[in-house]
């Protein structure tokens, strides 16, 4: 098909949306801009046009109009990612679900709440505080929930509650076709069929839009205590917490940051921090549980010369320490500088194999001369790099690129993955094939039975097929 013939299409399909949603059909420079940025050094990336459906209905009957038109469709929850999902790389519509932010039932005896997806995670929790329950999966930013389904997020709280994965009991999808399907129940356990449930998560909106969550809910802890502790090389700290959890304390939160985010830190939110490695923790439970694993860790930690250890039990003390944790991206942007910005990559490894993969990714960044922090949810193994690039130039642009894909054939070589939590998008695309071989072909085949005409974030999670890896 001809490019202009293919314009036209598209424009005619933009054209039948607007009539249908009227102002939630939105063209404006400011709009679009707004939806072609992203939290890292990824290009400006505009769509064609922004909507702003509010049902289903309308979901199903935009993607039914792009299918026919072959229009690409963008889903866009906070713009939060860090892998660039959310940028409209062929054009066509971003798909904003921001006014879809209904809390649609809560089960507080099932322990589960009904959800549409564009509903952030910090309102759903202040939603829920009357009942005593909450949703424990934080991965720091205030993200949609349809998006933290849509790439399988994670955070500081997945080594006590798991993931998005783990907490997902049933959606609602609309498929490329505008068709409407439903999958998993509010009962905790299935057996039939195809787990759909768990193909849509992480999927990246590359398999369908999801339009409605049921999460699992958890009681909110008696007691809780943060603390605050450090160390005087990343290895004590590293090797302390393997030791930990190899011991099976049941650690609600146990986070790393180098001495290079400590720096970050005391830059943005004048924290005052030595700046040697350090370990956020948090304990829950009763206060009897509590004050027992936190004498625990202590023990465990004195085997590696542990020192200034600070705790905190009030609410407001707590939040000031996971607030500075949670803006660890922001701080690394002040790092960086004016004109600066901030190349963020993650990976997992088993826990076993995080020293050695936490101090070779220090040892590569130091010896390339790059300004790059280590920050991680290293109780399951994750860690995340933010390293310092200048966009403007070439030579740091692949620097950074090159450092980046090291630290990921390190995970693989391992035996872990290239990303624990910000997923593919496109940073990623061309590890895939070194991280699931033969198993690629056979997600193309899904893609291409889910998304025939290729409309849903196209560019994105999956990289171009090569002859060895097509299916015969």
């Amino acid at each position: 098909m001809a490019d202009g013939v293919t314009r036209q299409t598209h424009d005619d399909a933009i054209a039948r949306i607007a009539e249908m949603l009227g102002a939630r059909l939105v063209t404006s420079a400011a709009d679009r801009a707004h939806h072609g940025q992203n939290e890292t050094d990824f290009p400006e990336t505009l769509p064609d046009a922004v909507a702003y459906p509010e049902t289903t209905e309308e979901v199903s009957r935009i993607l039914a109009i792009c299918n026919a038109a072959g229009c690409p469709v963008t889903p866009f929850g906070a713009g939060s990612a860090l892998e660039g999902q959310h940028l409209a790389q062929a054009g066509g519509i971003s798909l904003d679900l921001s006014r879809m932010n209904q809390v649609l039932a809560v089960n507080p005896e099932d322990l589960n709440v009904v959800i549409q997806p564009g509903l952030r995670r910090v309102a759903l929790n202040e939603e829920l505080r009357a009942t005593g329950l909450f949703f424990p999966v934080d991965p720091g930013a205030d993200a949609s929930l349809g998006g933290m389904a849509a790439t399988r997020a994670s955070g500081t709280t997945a080594v006590r509650y798991g993931t998005m994965r783990d907490n997902i009991l049933a959606l609602e999808a609309v498929m490329a076709d505008g068709t409407v399907i439903r999958s998993g129940s509010r009962a905790r356990k299935s057996s039939t069929g195809y787990d759909l449930t768990h193909l849509l998560i992480g999927s990246e909106g590359t398999l369908g839009v999801i339009t409605e969550l049921t999460l699992k809910l958890q009681g909110i802890p008696e007691a809780v205590t943060a603390a605050t502790c450090r160390f005087d090389t990343v290895e004590d700290a590293v090797n302390c917490v393997i030791l930990t959890v190899q011991s099976g304390l049941p650690m609600a939160r146990i986070e790393l940051v180098d001495e290079v985010m400590v720096q970050g830190f005391n830059l943005y939110s004048d924290a005052g921090l030595p700046e040697k490695p350090h370990l956020f923790l948090e304990f829950t439970g009763t206060p009897a549980s509590v004050a027992e694993q936190t004498a625990l860790f202590e023990e465990i930690a004195g085997e590696f010369s542990v020192d200034g250890w600070s705790s905190a039990t009030k609410t407001e003390d707590r939040n000031a320490l996971w607030s500075m944790r949670h803006n660890a991206h922001y701080a690394c942007q002040a790092l960086a500088g004016p004109g600066r910005r901030i190349r963020s990559t993650d990976v997992c490894v088993p826990i076993s194999r995080l020293a050695e993969a936490v101090t070779t990714a220090q040892r590569l960044a130091r010896d390339g001369g790059l300004t790059a922090t280590i920050v991680g949810h290293v109780g399951d193994g994750n860690f995340h790099c933010g390293v310092v690039v200048d966009p403007t130039d070439p030579a740091s642009v692949a620097q950074v690129a090159e450092f980046s894909h090291t630290i990921a054939h390190l995970a693989l070589d391992l035996g872990g993955t290239v990303s624990g939590e910000h997923g593919i998008g496109l940073g990623k695309l061309d590890l895939m094939s070194r991280e699931h071989g033969p198993a690629l072909a056979y997600m193309r085949s899904i893609k291409a039975a889910f998304d025939p005409n290729g409309i849903l974030n196209p560019g994105k999670l999956l990289p171009p097929a090569s002859a060895k890896e097509t299916l015969s």
